[in-house]
């Protein structure tokens, strides 16, 4: 029973995500998904940040600790030299007690040299998981910057996914009835293309007439006049020694006669 309480539940969550995802904008999921990267981003910075504070904190220990064992050593050897001074001076009280505290500066030396020790093995562990933490916070970074790169990508194929989809309806709907007294857009198509085709067969007669044709004639004329016309200037100048080409006259063409009825 607990099996297919369990099973309905997570298709009946599995259908409403489907139903979500299907009616949610993408451009706002995909704000969520930066917005959430981001985040993780910072979540993993804080965490890097304390991983390298405890190594920073782990040397300045064994940073002390050194010092103080250096302390430590100069101590134990001054106490030396002074009982061995008083011992050469017969001062046998001197002697021990100097003796003596040489003697508690070498345990205390020697308690801190361990300390010194298992300090340095610590900064090493630190060190490694603060190196870790760092190549984690670059490797993220790198992800987040690529993310963000590619969410300008994203919105403009977004935005031309949406605009072929309103290109498409659009032209599925070009052949459709727009309505019962409304033609379709290829009956208005086929209309335009007979207007267009008749309006130009009628110039093309309006062309062929003989005032067209005279005022051919007339273009013709003028172009070899000022053709010849060139032709004498370069002449004259040098330019070029080939003959003009003759002149049409004007008076030699005749204007085609009208036809009496």
């Amino acid at each position: 029973m607990f099996k297919l309480i369990r099973r309905g539940y997570k298709y009946v969550v599995a259908k409403l995500t489907g139903s979500f995802n299907e009616k949610a904008d993408p451009k706002v999921q995909l704000e969520q998904a930066i917005t959430e990267a981001r985040e993780q981003d910072q979540r993993l910075r804080q965490q890097a940040a304390n991983v390298i504070a405890t190594q920073k904190q782990a040397e300045l220990r064994v940073n002390s600790k050194i010092e103080e064992l250096g302390k430590l050593n100069a101590q134990a050897r001054q106490a030396l030299l002074m009982a061995e001074d008083a011992k050469k001076k017969g001062d046998a009280d001197a002697s021990t007690r100097y003796s003596s505290a040489a003697e508690s500066i070498a345990t205390r030396l020697v308690q801190v040299e361990k300390d010194v020790e298992s300090q340095k093995a610590l900064v090493m562990q630190s060190t490694q998981a603060s190196d870790q933490a760092k190549a984690a916070v670059r490797q993220n970074s790198m992800l987040l910057e690529r993310k963000i790169a590619e969410k300008s990508k994203l919105l403009s194929q977004l935005e031309q996914a949406k605009m072929q989809e309103e290109m498409n309806k659009a032209m599925a709907q070009l052949n459709q009835t727009l309505g019962d007294d409304v033609p379709t857009f290829d009956e208005i198509k086929d209309k335009i293309e007979t207007r267009y085709a008749k309006a130009t067969a009628t110039a093309e007669l309006n062309s062929t007439s003989v005032d067209s044709s005279i005022l051919e004639i007339e273009q013709a004329t003028q172009d070899a006049e000022a053709q010849s016309r060139l032709s004498q200037l370069r002449s004259e100048l040098g330019l070029d020694a080939a003959p003009a080409p003759a002149v049409i006259e004007t008076a030699a063409i005749e204007a085609p006669k009208p036809t009496e009825g």
